[in-house]
């Protein structure tokens, strides 16, 4: 439960609108104030906000998270709630009424009964559902824990397993499916188990560091000091150690707790919450908040300590844009001021991942990050690319943001070097995200009970292990020693979340060195990825007007399509090369040294490059009279021959007889022999065409053209040679008008030249 706390001051953290800030909570809140109210309850596993009073139980469901959402309520009888749960199918409901019982309701039938201690000696200090195959509820007791599943009838718990040792308490969060249980004098020992729908692990005992502020002292660890959080399908438990102000970090294997290290903090009250797999370190006494992205070896924060934002308060807006009265408007700022706009306030409750509830008000907010404004925020090109490029929340967002910083560095002329780091970042990503199915992936629907109380995913969790983990369709996969956890890659390491999973794992950029750019004699063919390349079906969507890359009126339906930020060969030609070669000025070279280098990229990581980038690197060259540099590009096959390259070539060949040559060799390597009789004919080689269309059984040309060729040369032998390959080669040619009519031609060519 969340305490309710005295009305507190005005915030300092609080910010208007155009403060700087890169995580914001948004207005309005959900508002969750009932009268007779016993307080607020947070039912991670069905993530349900539930309300009780003397004989109803209200729930709001925040996933996915909606304002105005509506309660549901379901009738209970009166007495104590210390917590309050439903089932994960939600047809059981569970109030824990006292340290010794526990009362159950079948929502269908509306039948209760009770689930009181055995021994007076023993108390309970909280309980969860879980999918695990062998139990359905968890009761945590002073003495361990006990296991119980339902009956079929839903009418009484069967005693499954009991695990006995001493508990102070313990925490537990639904997403990661482990529960630690804390024991010894300073309560800094810990024994975990992981139940899931894979079954039950048990973690080894360890014991958390804890400073000394003196000699003699043993400061005792507590509950709220020990957070679990769920980042990129991998499990850690974060400790905050007053003495040392230090959040030390531990990660969970399946035979071993490795600590990770330690990150600074600022104040004397932490919370914890996770964003799109990016952690934020409330400094609650300093109202700030420190992001780190610990994805990377790094655990320097992704940027300064700013304030927590609230965005899209009514006080902002102007007066002119105001329905209401002057009097209403100081009215309703002040009832703002008084409940809704308080930041950090007494009553504030961080909920895993990324929910805080306002329990002396009745209110829930959900965190937001700013990415825009963390982009804004640093320098770092590469490290800015590679942030973005791993989330997934707003994916559109950050993929507008990356096409953006990439356009920008290119028209600014940084160092290829730079731009050729940034472009790697890209491409490796896109590469990885086609290798896990990522890419444009839709969005899935999200199931809820007909009683309106959302059901959860009921596939489990898995924890790491040293040597091999089980997924949650069974099949085995190998891993590494717990020893290397430090430089370890994503596709080395366990999805630990199954409910997250597809969403959370995601595959790091391999970093590879920009390089110098290669000689023009390097050999740089691009295959085709095994997997086939997705060709981007963004680009009606978000192909928009102006230096705006992506357009500001795609729906918000087709962004939540966009669940990947990776950035495909076809949008990079879309919404960077193509717009930035018409905004570029003078000498094109530094623009061909940039296509080179993607394409180089694209090359390592085997990825099937459109044939318009090859298009435009041709027209660019040639714009410049660049044509033996071309021609080297096209010989040493870095420009992949297709159809579209061969006529460029052609169309680049009319000041460069070589250029255009190297277009007609492309179409004969292509076997495009209609295209290359057509051309010969048109460039007046009708005889070689002629030759060239027998041998290669070429017959989609028609007749006339040749004709019309060989009388345009007012050569009479010619016409007749054409005339007579026709007749000879031809079935029904000499019946039809072309042949009389080029005949007569033949003709009157002879009886002029006998005169």
């Amino acid at each position: 439960m969340f305490r309710k706390a005295s009305s507190s001051q005005f915030s300092t953290g609080f910010s208007g609108s155009g403060a700087l800030s890169h995580v914001y909570i948004q207005y309005p809140p959900l508002r969750c104030s009932i009268p007779g109210a016993r307080g607020l309850f947070y039912d991670d596993g069905n993530k349900l906000l539930v309300s009780p009073t003397s004989d109803q139980v209200f729930t709001w469901k925040t996933s996915p998270f909606a304002p105005l959402v509506a309660p549901t309520s379901f009738p209970v009888n009166e007495g104590p709630i210390i917590s309050i749960r439903y089932s994960l199918d939600a047809k059981v409901l569970a109030i824990q009424r006292s340290n010794h019982e526990i009362q159950f309701w079948n929502r269908e039938t509306g039948t209760t009964f009770s689930q009181m201690c055995k021994s007076e000696s023993e108390s309970i200090l909280g309980f969860f559902w879980t999918d695990c195959p062998t139990c359905d509820v968890v009761f945590v007791k002073t003495s361990g824990l006990d296991l119980f599943s339902l009956d079929s009838e839903w009418k009484s718990l069967h005693l499954v397993e009991t695990k006995r040792f001493n508990v102070g308490w313990y925490v537990y969060t639904h997403e990661s499916r482990v529960v630690l249980l804390a024991s010894g004098m300073q309560c800094k020992s810990f024994i975990g188990y992981q139940l899931s729908s894979a079954g039950i692990i048990r973690l080894p005992r360890f014991e958390m560091a804890m400073a000394k502020s003196e000699a003699n002292s043993k400061p005792v660890l507590a509950a709220a000091d020990v957070h679990i959080v769920t980042v990129y399908g991998r499990i850690y438990c974060l400790q905050v150690d007053g003495v040392a102000m230090l959040l030390h970090s531990y990660r969970f294997y399946r035979d071993a707790v490795v600590q990770q290290g330690s990150l600074p903090i600022y104040s004397s009250k932490i919370a914890v919450s996770v964003v799109d797999n990016v952690l934020l370190v409330h400094q609650v006494d300093a109202k700030v908040v420190i992001l780190y992205d610990i994805f990377s070896d790094s655990r320097a924060p992704i940027s300064a300590p700013l304030p927590l934002l609230l965005r899209g308060c009514p006080r902002v807006a102007t007066s002119s844009s105001q329905s209401i009265s002057r009097d209403a408007e100081t009215l309703e700022a002040k009832d703002l001021s008084d409940t809704e706009a308080i930041v950090y306030g007494d009553g504030w409750t961080f909920l895993v991942p990324d929910l805080v509830c306002d329990a002396a008000n009745g209110l829930l907010w959900k965190i937001h990050l700013d990415l825009e404004a963390i982009s804004a925020s640093s320098s770092e090109v590469p490290s800015v690319l590679e942030f973005l490029q791993r989330r997934r929340l707003e994916a559109y967002k950050a993929k507008q943001l990356c096409l953006t910083i990439v356009s920008t560095i290119i028209l600014e002329r940084r160092p290829v070097s730079m731009v050729a780091r940034a472009i790697d970042i890209l491409v490796t990503s896109y590469s990885n995200s086609i290798k896990v199915g990522s890419y444009l992936k839709g969005t899935k629907a999200e199931k809820s009970s007909p009683s309106g109380v959302p059901q959860t995913n009921s596939s489990g969790t898995v924890a790491d292990d040293s040597t091999s983990r089980v997924d949650a369709s069974g099949k085995s996969v190998k891993h590494e020693s717990a020893g290397g956890v430090h430089n370890e890659s994503m596709n080395r390491s366990l999805t630990f979340s199954a409910l997250d999973s597809e969403d959370n794992a995601s595959i790091e950029p391999q970093k590879t060195s920009s390089g110098d750019l290669h000689s023009l004699g390097g050999k740089m063919g691009v295959e085709t990825h095994s997997a086939g390349v997705h060709q981007s079906t963004l680009q009606s969507q978000l192909l928009g007007p102006g230096d705006n890359p992506l357009n500001a009126n795609v729906t918000d339906h087709q962004e939540s399509q966009v669940t990947s930020a990776a950035i495909s060969p076809d949008e990079m030609y879309s919404f960077v090369f193509a717009p930035v070669d018409e905004e570029m000025a003078g000498d094109s070279s530094y623009l061909v040294a940039v296509i080179i280098e993607f394409l180089r990229s694209a090359n390592l990581e085997k990825i099937k490059v459109h044939s318009n980038i090859y298009v435009l690197t041709i027209q660019l060259l040639a714009r410049n009279e660049r044509y033996a540099e071309l021609g080297l590009l096209i010989i040493n096959k870095m420009l992949e021959p297709s159809r579209e390259v061969a006529m460029q070539l052609l169309e680049s060949g009319r000041q460069n007889i070589q250029t255009r040559k190297l277009g007609l060799d492309m179409l004969r390597q292509l076997s495009l022999h209609h295209d290359y009789v057509l051309l010969l004919v048109q460039d007046g080689y009708y005889l070689e065409a002629l030759r060239y269309a027998r041998k290669n059984k070429v017959n989609t040309v028609r007749p006339s053209l040749f004709l019309e060729a060989a009388y345009t040369s007012n050569d009479s032998q010619h016409l007749a040679a054409v005339l007579r390959f026709f007749s000879d080669f031809i079935p029904g040619f000499k019946s039809t008008p072309d042949h009389n009519t080029y005949c007569r031609v033949l003709a009157e060519m002879n009886s002029s030249v006998t005169a």
